[in-house]
């Protein structure tokens, strides 16, 4: 499929994401409108490059505070709620921020705005990154997070531009005012937006993590391991070349400040093409889109080490800007897959942590190593870097396997031809979620006529399912179930109590799936109830 073609395709399979990311496309363009207008104004109340510094820093520092705990916000809370929320806070703030340009308020008021703005930012990426997997299907889903990538560099080229055109004419407070439109442009958006039907949501009252949260986190801690240690890679080379823009252009091409401006728009540029093009490469496999963007970032970073002059630089930068960025969204894309609905939050939350320090790490690092021993060196180490962080990502988490680790009981979950044709996310986060109960031979775990409460998953060992005729008399043997068999699903589709009594014939393990995260799964393939209650009519009927 063509590029536009999956694009179409995407947005119309998907319209509430189409809105979606058109609302936030408007806000990104007024997000990079403020981040030039504040500093403009800092710098022009101040004149102090120094105080200039630590307002860029000051931004970031609610990123490593608050990012993790915005992740279990969007956890317990709805996440179009939690957007809207954190948009309407921002819009509030913008029209304070204009206000105070316009009565020459004291430099220090503005950067307090700035700062708590940032703060309300902090909520953006963890809730909407786990917002996404729940408006369109796993196959959309890269896509989906390629669009986004696209929009958002679109938005960096756009904003600046006009903020320059802004405040060419003086009209800096603008800046202020168009970016509170366009929160309030977005909130619109969010607020006719569907709300997606949540899975398990954990108890915002709790004061400690439920214990199968923590069995989860365990269970995901090597296939996470891979992406991690890729973002920590990637945000770190990206925090170097950000701030080695000013260097390469100033001190190694002699092209002057308007050649960091170049560099900058070479940046943006990569970042657009990889975009568009990781649409098609996402709408498939991981494995192929995260190899090329491993290459591309590598040879990238390794011809701007040997570029001698401007336009070979920018074709340089603009090739490893776009496969780092490739990259970026393979990694989102993963963690999306991996992470079940109620943990994919928090997730989201500690990668923005870990990759926000990074980021300003690199932006330390390399342009201080950089004046030891050299623009190459610096530059083919962080081609090191990056080849490591791919290596890795495909040896602990390798894109291109449907499923993450599991134990073979949980395994069979996955293998069961009932649940044929369902999302492998879905059933992963159901499999991780199977609590073992241990059997043994004469034990009941299911009788007739009590509530249902839960689906079982058969381990190790059999059972014998019986039934009394309208509840009385003898029991009549129905049945014998083995390893991989299911139990217990007829009274939770039904909502009835159980239908039959079930007991161990052996020694032997089960696995219990709890019957809201049953009906969820069920929920998530059309037709799959249905296949449940004709395999148990066609037990009944042998």
């Amino acid at each position: 499929m063509n590029l536009i073609g999956t694009y179409v395709q995407l947005f119309r399979r998907n319209p509430a994401l189409a809105r979606l990311l058109a609302g936030e496309f408007i806000s990104g363009i007024g997000d990079w409108l403020y981040l030039v207008a504040i500093l403009v104004v800092v710098y022009a109340e101040s004149n102090s490059p120094v105080l200039l510094g630590i307002v860029g820093a000051a931004r970031i520092l609610p990123y490593v505070l608050l990012s993790v705990p915005a992740g279990m916000v969007a956890d317990r809370f709805d996440r179009r709620m939690v957007l809207l929320v954190t948009d309407v806070a921002r819009g509030v703030l913008m029209l304070v921020l204009a206000g105070s340009v316009i009565v020459g308020a004291p430099t220090l008021v503005i950067i307090g705005l700035a700062i708590l703005a940032a703060c309300f930012s902090t909520f953006f990426g963890p809730a909407i990154a786990a917002l996404l997997p729940m408006l369109v299907e796993e196959n959309d889903l890269g896509p989906a997070n390629s669009a986004w990538a696209t929009l958002d560099n679109v938005a960096f080229i756009v904003g600046p531009a006009l903020a320059g055109i802004l405040l060419a004419g003086g009209g800096l407070e603008f800046a202020f005012l168009l970016n509170a439109v366009s929160f309030a442009i977005v909130a619109v958006v969010l607020w006719r937006l569907p709300v997606p039907k949540r899975g398990r949501v954990l108890d915002a009252d709790d004061e400690a993590e439920p214990e199968e949260a923590k069995a989860g986190w365990r269970q995901l801690s090597r296939p996470l391991a891979g992406p991690f240690i890729l973002d920590s890679a990637t945000s770190f080379v990206g925090g170097g070349i950000g701030v080695m823009t000013v260097v390469i252009a100033v001190d190694i091409l002699n092209a002057g400040e308007a050649g960091t401006g170049y560099l900058n728009a070479a940046t943006g540029v990569g970042g657009v093409a990889a975009g568009i093009a990781g649409g098609a490469l996402l709408a498939r496999r991981l494995g192929v889109p995260l190899a090329i963007g491993g290459v591309a970032g590598g040879v990238g970073l390794a011809w701007l080490a040997l570029a001698g002059d401007l336009l070979t630089a920018m074709i340089a930068i603009g090739i490893a800007v776009a496969g780092l960025l490739l990259l970026d969204v393979v990694n989102t894309t993963l963690i999306q897959r991996i992470v079940p609905d109620e943990l994919r939050g928090r997730a989201m939350g500690v990668l923005q942590t870990t990759s926000a320090v990074l980021y300003a790490l690199g932006s330390l690092v390399m342009p201080l190593l950089t004046s030891i021993v050299g623009i190459a060196p610096v530059l083919i180490g962080a081609v090191v870097i990056t080849a490591v962080g791919v290596i890795l990502a495909f040896i602990l988490s390798p894109a291109d396997r449907d499923r993450v680790s599991l134990d073979p009981a949980r395994a069979r979950l996955l293998e069961h031809s009932i649940f044929a044709g369902l999302p492998p996310s879905r059933l992963e986060s159901a499999a991780r979620q199977l609590v073992e109960l241990p059997m043994t031979a004469g034990q009941v775990i299911i009788r007739q006529g009590d509530a249902a409460d839960r689906f079982y998953l058969i381990g190790e060992g059999s059972v014998s399912v019986s039934q009394a005729p309208d509840g009385t008399g003898d029991d009549v043997h129905l049945r014998d179930l083995g390893p991989g068999d299911v139990f217990g699903e007829i009274g939770l589709l039904r909502r009835s109590p159980r239908t039959a009594t079930v007991t161990a014939a052996t020694d032997g393990q089960l696995l219990a799936l709890e019957a809201g995260v049953f009906r969820e799964l069920v929920g998530a393939g059309p037709g799959l109830s249905t296949r449940l209650l004709d395999l148990y009519r066609g037990a009944l009927a042998r």
